[in-house]
């Protein structure tokens, strides 16, 4: 809904950031949703951790492993020619992968929930590549948890109900008024369909704060695998006081579109939160920021500028998001 008319009901922490703190999360109801990089990170993040995320959002991205390590390919291939990504290859790797303890077992994969998104008029990932998404989570998933949103008319962006660009267009923020509430689609479908949806403007009761990441990196610093020291999150009113179990979602943002470029735009105006309150989902939003050489634009690491293990258990980034959701959960 539209920022004017949101009532602004939180509570903010603009100086200083607060320790990550434990609350009372279900742990069989932790999801993962993201946009562009985000998607990919998100998938990354879902197989490798498939024991721990029972279910995934995934907009505008590539399947798992698409880049298989190489840039040339993440910025060829998987973003412009879907026909050249041969999702046998990419499944072979995950069952490799499974074999030697480097993600979870695959067979969690059957039961959990899989949301894809793509819009048709995307200029920056080839719309194909949710269809090579979808036949990536066919080849793991019971089909009737599935569900692929690929006909609408809609740019490389993040649909909201009405607020920024108009639904055709490209640029920053890349949210857009599409009169489609993103954030509502993945997470009713996540949590089995029975959702409360915003109808009209939410009064934001909880709390909505920034946290220091950099507990989650025991033996480097955040920067160095293009992390924020700081990342945010949104706990509806009814998780605060840690009476009733909460679900706990993680939030990736995509390319340009983190706190470093946009502060808290995109984390308070996807429409994550509104349905978060409605529905006692808390969610959390990791952060990545630009660096020098290998990811200028803040991207999240689906092509390996950190290492070579960047889609298994053991990457730099997906291991401090699960530690994250340890924290938080467990």
């Amino acid at each position: 809904m539209s920022a004017l008319l949101t009532i602004l009901a939180w509570t903010v922490t603009a100086n200083a950031q607060l320790e990550l703190q434990k609350y009372n999360v279900d742990p069989s109801q932790i999801s993962l949703s993201g946009i562009s990089s985000g998607a990919a990170m998100a998938t990354q993040v879902h197989v490798s951790y498939s024991a721990t995320f029972m279910g995934i959002g995934f907009n505008s991205g590539s399947p798992y492993w698409c880049a298989q390590g190489n840039a040339f390919i993440a910025n060829g291939p998987c973003v412009n020619d879907p026909d050249q990504v041969i999702v046998s290859v990419l499944t072979d790797q995950t069952d490799y992968y499974d074999s030697v303890g480097l993600i979870d077992p695959v067979s969690n994969l059957y039961d959990t929930r899989v949301y894809i998104f793509h819009g048709l008029l995307d200029s920056v990932t080839d719309p194909g590549m949710g269809n090579k998404t979808l036949e990536y989570y066919q080849h793991y998933v019971n089909p009737a948890n599935i569900e692929a949103v690929l006909d609408m008319q809609i740019e490389h962006t993040f649909p909201t109900m009405d607020y920024g660009n108009p639904c055709d267009v490209c640029r920053s923020p890349y949210m857009s008024d599409c009169n489609y509430d993103g954030s509502y689609a993945i997470l009713n479908r996540i949590y089995g369909g029975t959702l409360l949806a915003p109808s009209g403007p939410v009064t934001l009761a909880g709390v909505f704060y920034e946290f220091d990441q950099t507990e989650f990196f025991p033996t480097s610093s955040p920067s160095d695998s293009s992390m924020d020291d700081i990342g945010l999150v949104y706990v509806p009113s009814g998780c605060v006081t840690k009476d009733t179990p909460c679900r706990l979602h993680v939030v990736f943002h995509g390319c340009d579109m983190g706190r470093y470029t946009l502060g808290d735009e995109f984390a308070r105006n996807a429409g994550y939160n509104e349905v978060g309150e409605l529905n006692n989902v808390i969610v959390l939003y990791p952060q990545v920021v630009p660096t020098p050489g290998p990811n200028l634009y803040g991207c999240w690491d689906w092509w390996g500028y950190t290492n070579e293990n960047y889609a298994t258990k053991i990457a730099e980034q997906s291991s401090a998001i699960y530690r994250m959701v340890q924290k938080m959960a467990f």
